[in-house]
């Protein structure tokens, strides 16, 4: 039961970086983003990556990477990018973001299916929900949506990943399913690690922090 619980420490450290930083997209939670998709994606190479396409016909498995990758473009035209930290604030909005709720509790719902099989995969996704929780807090305390409409949206998004872990741990979905599924959340974590490592924000420059958190990152996912 711990385990299921982890994603909602996240959150929770999330919220605290938001309020610790006054609401503000500092230095360090940029590193931690970076650090955070480097981890994330070695991970899914390192662990789950093989674990699917031992189990799984190699094309059929290709497959269903690619359909991941497809539903995460899809979600991200709801969400405008929030998995991988990219958020828009309107300071006058009051009507409540259900796209971007919506869209945020499909990924993290689908993120915790493998968790159940793999421990170290418990770690990537703890560690990418931190600073995405981070950027959405920062998001909803800076936006005009009352006090009861950021606690519905922060616990709720809080709750589907382990909701997502248990429904993988206890449902009888078969094993061929699963990682079926799992596959799927391949092709998720593999667009939104790439997306936060690769794009073009800072004008293709080299910059020595983020490549040392990345470095950071795959060598602790090696390690684990």
């Amino acid at each position: 039961m711990n385990t299921f619980l982890f994603p909602i420490y996240a959150v929770i450290i999330g919220v605290v970086i938001a309020k610790l930083t006054k609401n503000k997209t500092t230095w360090n939670t940029k590193l931690l983003l970076s650090f955070s998709g480097a981890f994330l994606l070695a991970l899914t190479l390192f662990e789950l990556l093989p674990e699917v396409y031992s189990h799984l016909q190699a094309k059929l498995t290709g497959l269903l990477i690619m359909c991941g990758i497809l539903l995460q473009i899809i979600l991200e035209l709801f969400s405008k990018g929030a998995e991988h930290g990219h958020m828009h604030i309107n300071k006058n909005a009051t009507a409540f973001p259900w796209l971007l709720f919506i869209s945020l509790c499909i990924h993290s719902f689908l993120e915790g299916f493998p968790i159940h099989e793999h421990n170290d995969m418990l770690f990537g996704v703890l560690v990418h929900k931190i600073p995405i929780a981070a950027l959405v807090s920062m998001f909803l305390f800076k936006s005009a949506f009352s006090n009861t409409q950021i606690v519905l949206f922060l616990t709720v998004f809080a709750v589907m990943t382990p909701l997502g872990a248990l429904i993988s741990n206890t449902a009888n979905i078969g094993e061929h399913l699963a990682h079926s599924i799992n596959a799927i959340v391949i092709g998720i974590f593999f667009h939104i690690s790439t997306t936060i490592l690769f794009e073009s924000g800072e004008g293709h420059k080299f910059n020595l922090s983020k490549f040392i958190a990345i470095i950071l990152g795959v060598g602790i996912a090696y390690f684990i």
